[in-house]
């Protein structure tokens, strides 16, 4: 992907004719017996209840390095799906993902090891990073002061299992901006956490985007779309209703929800 786009730009994804199925158990699949089900395995039979949801329907977009785009859409609409896409963690059904770079997926549910300490999950999550330890321990203090989980007391030291989800939330997003990423995916990390915390890390968004590649944001807090994101696509059913200016898109995107209300 070393081709320049429009105006000389450089592509970091490419999303082409992206489709994605989801091969899920509907209502009643997942009942009965386990003998029932070892009978049905046994005789190969493939349950009656397995359903197929289209949750992606032939998007297609590029993203270049600089931009933060954010992903917008009522729930359901594809946007996580996308990111999940985009990252790696899943396969599509047909259409193709180009990346320049390797993608870092941030999100909420983002694996943690519950029963090891703040602290330990710091180190071990720089290093999945492929950060080494003198730059670990460079970087230690600075991700647990941005994480603000010390603020009323040692929880570093604390398990994780100890935490809040926002508590937890906002250590992952720490951890994940410590570090100048291709391009980072971050499903709604901005949404948890105070005021001054969402300040900090939309501040911290706009320097990675200029140290480094794309950043995409997935959230429903269209104000924190508007803050950090130049480009915003909104999602609807799988499909791109719109593409463009962030003001623009998210106006339209809030004027549909009203009419939905």
């Amino acid at each position: 992907m070393a081709d320049t786009g429009p105006g000389g730009r450089t592509p970091t994804v490419v999303v082409d004719d992206v489709h994605i199925i989801y091969k899920i158990y509907g209502a009643g699949a997942g009942k009965g017996s386990a003998t029932s089900a070892l009978s049905r395995i046994a005789n190969r039979r493939t349950s009656p209840a397995l359903r197929e949801v289209h949750a992606v329907r032939g998007i297609s977009f590029t993203a270049y390095k600089g931009e933060a785009i954010g992903l917008i859409g009522s729930n359901g609409s594809g946007k996580s799906t996308t990111l999940s896409a985009v990252a790696g963690l899943l396969p599509t059904a047909s259409g193709a993902i180009y990346t320049d770079g390797q993608p870092s997926l941030l999100g909420v549910n983002a694996a943690m090891m519950s029963d090891l300490t703040g602290e330990r999950n710091v180190v071990l999550g720089c290093l999945a990073m492929g950060m080494s330890y003198a730059e670990v321990r460079a970087k230690y203090q600075e991700i647990v002061d941005f994480s603000g989980i010390n603020a009323r007391g040692d929880f570093i030291s604390l398990p994780m299992r100890t935490y809040s989800s926002g508590m937890g939330a906002r250590l992952r997003f720490s951890i994940a901006a410590a570090k100048t990423h291709d391009v980072l995916l971050i499903d709604e990390a901005l949404s948890t956490g105070d005021a001054s915390f969402q300040r900090r890390s939309e501040a911290r968004i706009k320097e990675l985007r200029r140290e480094a590649g794309t950043v995409f944001l997935v959230s429903h807090n269209n104000a924190a779309i508007r803050d950090t994101c130049d480009r915003t696509i909104w999602l609807e059913h799988g499909v791109i209703r719109a593409d463009g200016p962030t003001e623009d898109v998210v106006d339209l995107y809030e004027d549909f929800m009203k009419g939905r209300n």
